[in-house]
């Protein structure tokens, strides 16, 4: 089993999940970050991390989120690992709240 970012995390990005992960299977893109499915071992330390609650077991994802099980493990392959937390963006807390935000994804 893995853990995903699902559609919250679009333009808030926050990096605290990473800092909590034994196994640096966070992968970062523009506005956005995505677990490997590969490399998750499911401790699930970095779900609480989450301010704005984009981490899910997959099993417990949304129905409305669960193509987000595909997308991390697409842009996983491609984007780079990131291990450390960075400061949080400056519109995050703007984005925090809003909903249907997968055509704001930057690959």
């Amino acid at each position: 089993m893995t853990y995903v970012v699902v559609e919250s995390c679009i333009r808030c990005k926050l990096t605290d999940c990473v800092e909590v992960c034994p196994v640096d299977c966070f992968h970062e893109g523009p506005n956005f970050l995505v677990i490997d499915p590969e490399e998750c071992i499911d401790c699930s330390l970095c779900e609480p991390e989450c301010p704005v609650n984009a981490i899910y077991s997959e099993d417990e994802v949304p129905e409305d989120q669960k193509h987000f099980l595909e997308l991390n493990a697409e842009l996983s392959e491609t984007w780079p690992v990131i291990a450390e937390m960075k400061p949080h963006p400056e519109d995050w807390e703007e984005w925090k709240d809003i909903k249907d935000k997968l055509q704001h994804l930057k690959r």
